[in-house]
């Protein structure tokens, strides 16, 4: 089974999404039993806080349920938990490295680097636009997904 973290600044915008993006893909897919996704913040202001009301919309135009999660700050044992760390941008990687210790194992990086056109995803928390999220997610989990099922 392959363990996916998904990290964002708060866990209420980004990482939620590409974890419920992610968990959709795979079900479509019919991979659900080999698969197992999270998310998580590297903060700890939102801890305990649902999806954000415009993610969450956003999710649920496209047909996708986050109900019930509740925003948590990564752990340095998440490192041993998850088989990939996977951060939103250049600040998550750096604070990502800094909660676990580095990155000895090589299973952190950033969800474009899956896709053809690497760099951050933007962050609609300062920039209000939830459609580019949403399309730097979608393409960026589709990436990672054509990725680990062709090992």
């Amino acid at each position: 089974m392959k363990k996916l973290l998904f990290v964002c600044h708060g866990n209420i915008c980004r990482s939620p999404m590409a974890e419920f993006v992610m968990k959709d893909l795979v079900k479509k897919a019919g991979l659900e039993s080999q698969f197992h996704i999270e998310s998580a913040a590297t903060s700890r202001e939102e801890i305990g806080s649902p999806v954000y009301p415009p993610a969450r919309r956003k999710l649920a135009g496209h047909g996708i349920s986050c109900e019930g999660h509740a925003a948590r700050q990564l752990t340095n044992q998440d490192y041993e938990e998850y088989d990939l760390l996977i951060g939103m941008d250049q600040a998550n990687l750096r604070n990502m490295y800094r909660i676990c210790g580095g990155d000895f194992s090589d299973k952190m990086s950033l969800l474009m680097e899956h896709t053809d056109r690497p760099g951050d995803v933007a962050d609609p928390w300062y920039t209000g636009d939830f459609e580019t999220t949403w399309q730097d997610v979608l393409a960026g989990c589709q990436g990672l997904l054509k990725e680990l099922t062709e090992k």
